[in-house]
This record gives C-alpha cells, structure tokens and sequence, in this order.
C-alpha cells in the first residue's frame, strides 16, 4: 500500500517546481531505472514496484536497496507513473548538487540556446556521453535535464554528463581565447572541417535557431550539407552527425 502523501510527493515531481523545491526526480521502467541505480551517481530515495517489477531486478539491487523497495500493486504504480502506461518500476532519485564550475580547457562543449523540446534534450546527452563531451552548457529557457521525459531519453547518461545552465552570451564572453561553432543553415560545410578537440559546438532552438545576440559572438559558423529537400534537420540528429564529424 502506498499512502496518498507519498503519492502526491511522486506526481508533484512531474513538475520542475517540485523537483527543485524536493531535489528530486522520477526514472522509470526496467531498463532506465536499473541503469540509474547500478552507476551508483545519483543517491536513491526510493524505490516502488510491482511484483513483476521485483522479479526483474537483480540481486545486487534489491541486497543494497531492501529497506527502500516498496512493491506496490500495479494501480498504484499508475497513480504515480508519468509515462502513459505505467512500467513495472519506478524510482525516486536525488538530483547531483548544482555546480557553476565547468571545465573546459581543451575540451569540447555542447551549448544549447533554447532546446525546448525535452526528447531533444534526452538525445543529446545520449549522444554527448556517447562521443565523451563531458560537460553540456544550456541557456535557462532549454528543457529541463530532470524532466521525466528527458530522463527516459537519456538512460543514466544523465549522470555522466555535467549539464549546466546559465547565460550563453557570458560564457563567450568570459572565453573568448575559445573558438565557438555554431550550427547554422549557410555555415560551412562540416565535412571540410577538421577534427577539434577544444571548442563550444553551439545549437539552436528547433524552430529558431540559434538567438542573434549568441550568433554575433561566434568564430565559427557550420552546416550540415541539404542533399534532400527537407527544410530543416531536427536538432538532436544535427548534434550527432556534428560531434561525429568533429570528434
């Protein structure tokens, strides 16, 4: 059983003004919540599950987690899912502590001006962590990295990559010595780019683009070539063939 106070915490989690009030977020379903609780990153609340859902966990989990899992009937993991159909498991983790303090030096960067939409968001930490950039800049109208969908997108690649936010205008400015590529519709072709190690990849909103007052500050202005007729590419695909070509 499963109290209405617990529940009402667990849905208001579903909210970024929860999550950053409670410091707390939501994983769910077999795969992504046993992920997130083997890397060890995020400090686990609790755990609440069917009896299908029990069975699926391994003995290492439920050894180290046995006075936090909660099996609970499958209507009750209903009332607490966001997903649209509920996943045998859910669990309740700590977010990592804020930090301003981002490396940099000789490292390459993701910046997102306005990345909205939170698939998008989840895709690219995937693909971030897949091509080792270890930190992701992100203006404060981008997504939130906490947001249940981006959560499910990412897998536990939310754990091991640093995602910041702040103002992207004064990260360029702070580091001007640091070249910046900012992904643009007329930039020049990335095939003829040269592989970099050091770098703020920049990219814009999926409608927008990238904001003029950011676009103004760049060194770099780079594409993908069009050999199709699509108008535009979606914004997470476009950071994967970009970290693949400069990687």
């Amino acid at each position: 059983m499963i109290s209405k106070s617990t529940v009402k915490y667990i849905q208001s989690l579903h909210q970024k003004k929860y999550r950053d009030e409670h410091n707390a977020f939501i994983a769910e379903g077999p795969k992504v919540a046993t992920e997130f609780l083997e890397t060890n990153i995020f400090e686990c609340d609790a755990i609440y599950c069917t009896k299908n859902g029990y069975t699926i966990l391994n003995s290492s989990i439920t050894n180290k987690y046995a006075a936090k899992i909660n099996i609970i009937e499958e209507y009750e993991l209903e009332k607490i899912t966001a997903l649209k159909v509920a996943n045998n498991l859910l669990v309740v983790l700590q977010k990592k502590i804020d930090s301003n303090n981002i490396n940099i030096a000789n490292k390459l960067t993701l910046v997102l001006d306005d990345i909205q939409d939170p698939g998008n968001l989840g895709t690219i930490i995937r693909n971030a962590d897949w091509f080792g950039v270890e930190t992701i800049f992100c203006s404060p109208a981008t997504a939130d990295c906490y947001n249940p969908k981006v959560v499910q997108s990412t897998m536990a690649s939310l754990g091991r990559v640093n995602i910041v936010y702040g103002d992207i205008a004064n990260l360029l400015l702070q580091n001007k010595n640091i070249a910046s590529y900012a992904a643009v519709l007329d930039g020049n072709d990335i095939k003829h780019s040269q592989k970099i190690s050091e770098g703020f990849i920049i990219i814009g909103n999926e409608s927008k683009g990238i904001s003029t007052s950011v676009l103004n500050m760049v060194t770099h202005k780079i594409s993908i070539a069009k050999i199709g007729t699509a108008e535009s590419l979606n914004a997470a695909v476009a950071s994967g063939i970009i970290l693949y070509q400069l990687t």
